[in-house]
């Protein structure tokens, strides 16, 4: 298997668009990530969190090539710790994936006796800081050098 990774996506006063689902299909549908849990839930006002069904998405996302994504990887430990994520009146999409192109990779790098001793993630925040930091000392950006 490939690295499994998880996304939780905030949707504010519980509105989904699905604009990112063809998206999504279509990392699937070219080998790209495997979907082993797609599950939504909402965190009412007073900040009780309820898991909710595709069907209750309403009529204007067409979310059945998700139904069934569930590999039982998800427990109600990890609802509650998404679930801090969120503000309440809103709902979330919590998409836990693997990662299908780095599993031929990873084969071949454990066949030539390489392992892999650390991984990790750079916030988004951190990377555009970064990027907006490196832009106020040069202006020009690295095609004026």
């Amino acid at each position: 298997m490939g690295p499994v990774d998880y996304l939780v996506v905030e949707f504010p006063g519980n509105r989904m668009t699905g604009e990112g689902f063809p998206l999504l299909i279509d990392l699937v549908d070219r080998g790209i990530i495997r979907i082993l849990d797609l599950l939504f839930v909402r965190k009412d006002d007073d900040g009780s969190v309820t898991a909710m069904e595709l069907r209750e998405l309403g009529d204007e996302v067409d979310l059945t090539l998700f139904e069934g994504a569930s590999s039982g990887l998800l427990g109600q430990d990890d609802i509650d710790d998404a679930s801090t994520a969120l503000e309440p009146g809103n709902s979330a999409g919590i998409l836990v994936y693997e990662n299908v192109w780095a599993a031929p990779f990873a084969r071949a790098m454990r066949r030539g006796g390489a392992q892999l001793v650390a991984s990790g993630r750079i916030p988004v925040q951190a990377l555009l800081a970064s990027l907006d930091a490196i832009e106020a000392t040069d202006p020009g950006g690295p095609e004026s050098a």
